[in-house]
């Protein structure tokens, strides 16, 4: 399982506030709706959990998302964030 945070994708913040993607593979602020659209168009199983928050911002509740995933955490998240792009 691989979980995914909303602020991984997130354009809008720096490496160490939380984004692991470049500033070009990533879009601004996502939503776990858009993730969850991105994922659904990518045929993977995932489970979507709203009320949780992300560990270096505990105080604001963005929520997750936990995807069944056979290859690297970072290569689903370049995914998910390019479908996130097609659709807008």
């Amino acid at each position: 399982m691989i979980t995914i945070w909303p602020q991984y994708l997130n354009k809008n913040l720096s490496l160490s506030q939380g984004r692991k993607i470049s500033k070009e593979d990533a879009v601004s602020d996502p939503t776990l709706s858009e993730i969850e659209k991105a994922l659904k168009r990518l045929g993977l199983t995932y489970t979507v959990d709203k009320n949780r928050a992300y560990p270096g911002k505990w105080y604001e509740k963005s929520g997750r998302v936990l995807v069944e995933y056979d290859k690297s955490k970072l290569e689903l998240i370049r995914e998910v964030s390019l479908k996130i792009k097609e659709r807008r």
